[in-house]
């Protein structure tokens, strides 16, 4: 079976894919469209996307192509911890440059403040190329914030170890595919979930109330709820919510029915489970 994941290799994405699909052939795409869209056309049979970082929160382009991509499901959710390392060429004693995914520079954005702080900083793709490109080029006084995975794959030393801001640095990943199919790991299980699409017919005032009362009168809690513009005109938005519980049949499918009677599109991305990665 093959699975796609956001590449490339070594990216933290893979470290997660490698744990969920370990007998698996993965395929490293370029970007989370590509997943995406590899599912869509049947080149791939799943794909692990990043959904969001407890520092910098959601993913936007995740939720964007959840939305856009209508056959699309959520099998699983895993949640991996994070560390973040700054990676030298061997050759180099010093750097003028640090390169990363801009998301692991903002994720180490307080400490290369304090400690790097005449240092320029440039986005790159990954944090796995940003490491790649810091190999391939010894030339350059460049540095990287990447994985030990990275430095390992790319013969790479490590200047300074664990420099993300906060200790408790996880991301959450998510399984794609076109089944609506619960995907059960070996991994230790945090809790079961729902994922749901909600597009009001109109912007008009308690629009959101009547949504969220559907849930809160059945007692059922919303672990999430965010908002993503439709970019169709201001004012226009989709919503993305998370309820964290069992799936009850008939409460669930009930609240479903309210939600369409009150004239909303609602779209079940899947009832699955939330695991912990090592």
């Amino acid at each position: 079976m093959k699975i796609a994941y956001l590449g490339p290799e070594a990216s933290f994405t893979q470290l997660a894919t490698s744990q969920i699909f370990n007998d698996e052939k993965l395929i490293p795409k370029s970007s989370i469209l590509d997943c995406f869209t590899a599912v869509k056309n049947g080149d791939v049979a799943k794909a692990v996307v990043p959904l969001e970082n407890s520092i910098e929160g959601t993913v936007s382009m995740t939720l964007d192509y959840l939305y856009d991509f209508k056959n699309i499901s959520i099998e699983a959710e895993v949640v991996m911890p994070i560390a973040h390392h700054l990676l030298l060429n061997k050759n180099n004693s010093d750097f003028d440059m640090i390169i990363s995914h801009p998301q692991a520079l903002a994720q180490c954005f307080h400490t290369l403040e304090k400690n790097y702080k005449n240092s320029a900083r440039k986005d790159f793709s990954s944090t796995a190329a940003a490491a790649k490109h810091v190999a391939e080029h010894p030339e350059k006084k460049i540095a990287a914030i990447a994985n030990s995975y990275a430095a390992k794959l790319y013969d790479l030393k490590i200047l300074k170890k664990n420099i993300h801001d906060f200790e408790h640095n996880h991301t959450r990943f998510i399984v794609i595919s076109l089944v609506k199919n619960s995907l059960k790991l070996k991994h230790k299980i945090l809790g079961e979930k729902t994922s749901l699409m909600v597009t009001l017919p109109e912007d008009h005032a308690g629009g959101l109330h009547q949504v969220l009362s559907v849930f809160a009168w059945r007692k059922m809690n919303l672990s999430k709820i965010e908002s993503r513009t439709l970019k169709t005109g201001l004012g226009n938005y989709f919503f993305y919510i998370n309820v964290a519980s069992e799936w009850h049949p008939t409460i669930s499918e009930n609240a479903l029915e309210e939600l369409k009677s009150i004239g909303a599109e609602v779209r079940l991305l899947g009832h699955y489970e939330e695991y912990l990665l090592g």
